[in-house]
């Protein structure tokens, strides 16, 4: 399937619905002080670029990148429609991100996630993409319901 892959400025409500369904899929798997979701004004600061993936007009998915330093950058709010699961859109979203994050000139490119075994698929994407597994960063903590990833680029 052919998605395209655009910058998006979150005005259109279809990012919020999808990161609204996501974010109670998370409360299944973390308690609510370890889920680190953004909610929609903060996913809207300047500090944020998103992006979408749509099929014919339908989004496919999302995924952002927050600038922490001027070196570096932490993946936020990926999350793929459950209608177009397995079908690579997160990994073209990603690879957005990572192009984005090579052109700023950014050495490292960071992300959290959940360690719940529902997060293995994407933890073994972010992997292919050459991420490893490091300690906390930014103002996270050490916490059994997160694992944190770098990648050096």
């Amino acid at each position: 399937m052919d998605f395209s892959i655009e910058v998006d400025d979150l005005s259109d409500g279809a990012i919020a619905e999808l990161l609204t369904m996501h974010l109670r899929e998370m409360q299944k798997y973390s308690p609510a002080e370890s889920i680190h979701a953004l909610d929609m004004d903060k996913l809207r600061d300047k500090s944020m670029t998103f992006w979408s993936a749509k099929s014919n007009g339908k989004l496919a998915g999302c995924g952002a990148l927050k600038s922490l330093t001027d070196n570096s950058g932490e993946i936020k709010s990926m999350k793929t429609h459950p209608a177009f699961l397995r079908q690579g859109v997160a990994q073209r979203i990603l690879s957005a991100i990572i192009e984005s994050a090579t052109t700023r000139g950014y050495k490292f490119l960071y992300l959290e996630t959940g360690s719940h075994d529902a997060f293995l698929p994407a933890i073994a994407m972010y992997e292919k993409h050459g991420f490893r597994e490091c300690g906390p960063f930014g103002d996270y903590q050490l916490d059994p319901h997160s694992r944190f990833f770098m990648n050096s680029l």
